[in-house]
């Protein structure tokens, strides 16, 4: 809601302060904080209603805080702004509570973020000295994401091509065991999935920060496709993706019925994390620091790594075997995929 909204909540909401308000020297209206100090050491005043009858942030934050509680029944609520209003919302939140406009059984939270700056380490501008719109910061990831796609897919064609020849065979599109790879890329669903690398890139480089931080924002450390990134993560879904398909298309079992069997190491390994899922959702929604959930993610693609160099899938020992390490499989990659919606980014089920 726009703070025009709360404008007509303010005058009652002056009034319900009672003794708490005190009048200035100017005329204007506040209330004592406590445990800050002003510069002549007296406590500081958190101005409610100016002088000449003008209201502050203050005095809305505080008509928001009382109506989300009594009216919208809120038992938790949050402030997602930049860390320098850090303050301000300590000193509102106490005098919230202070004047009783919210019951002990009620949460404020702030919750911080730091700022993003440029590769140098300052303010993030463009060029001109602009303020970056964050429309322009996603095409141009769009942009880069395309190009990169197109470049690879053009790089793999092109090794495909020279094997074909190599073999004798014809690379074309159409034909024998040497064509194209990667059809896909050179079509209109490129731009789908350019979409999809480029604006996940930029939200996980986001989030896998600790959000208190400052950070130098950078396409090229955003789009790598090794590290915590997006496009590693997105790389690494595409992947167990494939492998639980080839490993299904010939099981006469379903693996949603297949006992899980942990002989390896790694596949114990693997189980442990994936049975982790539910606790850090908990710390998330706990604590709201969004990069213990992409630690926690790349964690698990490391873990996923290990038990796939040493557990054959698709050559397992036995259809048994099989079949539970293709149940893991898709275990993991639920995972994946329900991670990264809860971050706001969506999956391909090819790169």
């Amino acid at each position: 809601m726009s703070n025009v909204f709360y404008n007509p909540l303010l005058p009652g909401m002056i009034e319900d302060l009672g003794e708490l308000k005190e009048t200035l020297d100017n005329g204007a209206l506040c209330v004592m904080l406590e445990g800050f100090d002003s510069r002549d050491g007296g406590a500081q005043p958190l101005i409610v209603r100016k002088g000449d009858g003008g209201f502050m942030y203050a005095s809305t934050d505080l008509a928001a805080i009382r109506q989300r509680v009594t009216e919208e029944k809120a038992d938790r609520v949050l402030y997602v702004t930049d860390i320098g209003q850090s303050t301000h919302f300590e000193q509102v939140f106490q005098v919230a509570r202070r004047a009783g406009f919210v019951p002990s059984s009620v949460k404020l939270e702030h919750v911080p973020f730091g700022l993003v700056q440029g590769e140098d380490g300052k303010k993030f501008k463009t060029r001109a000295g602009d303020t970056v719109k964050l429309k322009d910061l996603l095409d141009e990831a769009v942009s880069m994401a395309s190009k990169d796609i197109r470049g690879r897919s053009e790089a793999t064609s092109e090794e495909a091509g020279e094997t074909a020849a190599a073999a004798g065979e014809t690379a074309d599109s159409s034909g024998g065991g040497g064509g194209v790879a990667n059809t896909d890329y050179l079509d209109d669903s490129a731009a789908e999935l350019a979409k999809t690398i480029g604006i996940g890139a930029v939200k996980y480089a986001d989030l896998s920060l600790n959000r208190e931080s400052n950070y130098r924002f950078s396409y090229n450390k955003m789009l790598a496709l090794n590290g915590n990134t997006a496009p590693y993560m997105l790389y690494a879904y595409a992947r167990i993706q494939g492998i639980r398909r080839r490993s299904s298309e010939s099981l006469d079992v379903d693996i949603t019925d297949a006992p899980i069997i942990l002989e390896h190491d790694a596949e114990r390994a693997l189980a442990r994390q994936l049975l982790r899922f539910p606790e850090v959702l908990q710390r998330l929604e706990r604590d709201l620091y969004p990069n213990q959930l992409c630690d926690f993610l790349f964690e698990t693609s490391q873990k996923f790594n290990q038990f796939y160099e040493n557990c054959p899938v698709i050559n397992a020992e036995t259809d048994e075997l099989r079949a539970s390490r293709t149940a893991l499989c898709a275990t993991t990659a639920q995972l994946l995929q329900k991670s990264l919606e809860l971050l706001g980014i969506g999956v391909v089920d090819r790169l």
